[in-house]
């Protein structure tokens, strides 16, 4: 894990995730095989936001990709995802 952040609190289900993956996965076209991951982290580093979502795109065969939205989960909406996810290059690409 990246120095500064510590994971959201997974005890707290968020009920909108399924929906976020669900639209990441439609908006790249992504197969079954391909794990989507969405985690909200908390930044302890001075200067940056409190909380980010972090969407990670892991398929069996080829690169992991990897978005960081400046937001806590509970406020992505489906145009956030499309502007993150359409953008020319993610990150680790």
């Amino acid at each position: 894990m990246a120095k500064g952040f510590r994971p959201g609190n997974p005890a707290t289900p968020n009920p909108q995730l399924r929906e976020l993956k669900e639209t990441v996965r439609t908006l790249l076209g992504l197969d079954d095989d391909t794990a989507v991951m969405i985690r909200q982290l908390a930044c302890t580093e001075p200067g940056c936001p409190p909380l980010e979502t972090v969407v990670a795109v892991l398929p069996m065969n080829g690169p992991a990709r990897r978005w960081t939205l400046h937001r806590p989960t509970e406020q992505i909406t489906e145009d956030d995802l499309r502007t993150a996810l359409l953008s020319p290059a993610p990150e680790g690409a």
